[in-house]
């Protein structure tokens, strides 16, 4: 049977109270089938064997009750020897109260089934009015019978329709419960905690917090899947500093022949100024670009991750953007400390100030710190972006100006996310864009 969208749906509804944790998804996997055969086992036990035994031990009580009322009706004159020898040998201590009538009790709600057997038992044996008082004495049952000149009050010890044993496995099903629980809770918590610290690891290594190769530990599967994240760790670090040392040499055998042509055209004769400074500038701009595209294929290069001071940070960005011509507030708070790469994080945030810059003519930069994340905020008047193109412009070699490089956005996009955080382009309040960066804190 298909659910309509937004029908009922049982799997969501059991899904919403699951544990979200392994551990107490794991928990309750346990948990689960040791109360149902605990359960099972009371309910045999209570069930069969506690009912056989209250009704056999109420119809035994309820027939010495009759028998004694019996034979006290039978000849009232041995009512006092009767009352001796059932207080002797019965445990019965029993007042007559002469002329007196049955009173009314409210009806009886005792552990178990005993109460029922009982009335059922003396129901039966007694054929005449009685009623039962089981709150008149922690350890005593009264019962009131009524004869034909009175009433005879009997007080019954209560151990005599109770089974000690009950309470025995009852306290024995819970401890044993408990104690497997307790050892399988302790058991399962060593298995999760090798998955946690996997995660938490290659969390760390994402970001940069490179700690070293992990302690394996936990179940064999575990233990196999903490020995290859270490050796793809390895891997990762050496294709990186490879890469940067390739990198170093196509900057260098790019760069040396630029220097070549700048050194030619000054020294070349009788070449006109403004096509010597257009020249140069040539040059200029394509030591930028090839900069610029170095820059986005070293990524994260070599850096390591270390605390840094956000605050300072952007502040100086915001300085680095006032000398370039922007008009730049700041609304940022002092000494927000994060674990970063500071330089990448100074790259990316100095492209979208400087992305901004082109199009607008205020920015506004903003830092608000909760308790698990940062939330940057750069706000300009210009243009805006449409919706239709922001995940575009994000992307590589994507951009609305035909004089970028379409790399500025990406780069800012990529070092964001080696962070662990997030970038929206969205519509600022009043016109404009709105560029919301979240980095974890």
């Amino acid at each position: 049977m298909k659910l309509r969208p937004g029908g009922f749906s049982f799997e969501r509804f059991f899904r919403r109270f699951l544990p979200r944790t392994l551990l107490g998804r794991s928990l309750l996997i346990v948990l689960i089938p040791l109360l149902l055969l605990q359960a099972e086992a009371l309910q045999i036990f209570y069930g069969n064997h506690l009912t056989e035994l209250s009704r056999r031990l109420a119809f035994g009580v309820a027939g010495e009750v009759a028998f004694m009322t019996e034979e006290i009706e039978r000849d009232p004159q041995t009512r006092a020897l009767i009352i001796q020898e059932t207080s002797k040998h019965l445990q019965f201590t029993t007042v007559f109260l002469p002329g007196e009538v049955l009173r009314h009790l409210p009806p009886p709600d005792a552990p178990g089934p005993v109460d029922d057997d009982l009335a059922a038992a003396l129901t039966m044996d007694l054929q005449r009015p009685f009623s039962v008082d089981w709150n008149a004495r922690p350890d005593l049952i009264v019962i009131d019978v009524q004869m034909t000149d009175g009433v005879m009050q009997i007080e019954v010890p209560r151990k005599r329709l109770y089974i000690g044993a009950f309470y025995l496995f009852l306290i024995w099903l819970i401890s044993t419960s408990m104690l497997l629980f307790g050892i399988a809770a302790l058991f399962l918590r060593t298995q999760v905690r090798g998955i946690t610290r996997l995660a938490e690891a290659a969390e760390d290594f994402g970001r940069g917090r490179d700690a070293g190769p992990i302690k394996p530990e936990g179940a064999i599967e575990v233990r196999r899947a903490a020995h290859a994240f270490n050796r793809m760790q390895e891997r990762l670090r050496r294709f990186l500093a490879q890469r940067t040392t390739m990198l170093a040499g196509v900057s260098h055998d790019l760069r040396t022949p630029l220097t070549r042509l700048r050194l030619a055209l000054a020294m070349l004769p009788g070449l006109p100024e403004g096509e010597l400074e257009a020249m140069n500038g040539d040059i200029e701009e394509m030591e930028k670009l090839i900069g610029i595209y170095l820059s986005f294929a070293r990524g994260e290069g070599s850096e390591l991750a270390a605390p840094t001071d956000l605050s300072l940070l952007l502040e100086d960005v915001a300085v680095a953007a006032r000398r370039s011509g922007a008009k730049i507030s700041c609304n940022i708070p002092e000494e927000i400390t994060l674990t970063m790469r500071p330089e990448s994080m100074r790259r990316a945030l100095t492209n979208l100030v400087d992305n901004a810059r082109r199009y607008a003519r205020h920015i506004w930069l903003t830092a608000t710190p909760s308790r698990h994340s940062v939330r940057i905020t750069i706000d300009d008047d210009g243009p805006g972006i449409p919706a239709s193109r922001r995940e575009a412009v994000l992307k590589p070699f994507e951009s609305d100006d035909p004089g970028g490089t379409g790399l500025g956005m990406a780069i800012a996009r990529d070092v964001i996310g080696a962070h662990g955080g997030n970038i929206l382009l969205l519509d600022r309040p009043g016109g404009g864009l709105r560029v919301v960066i979240e980095l974890p804190a």
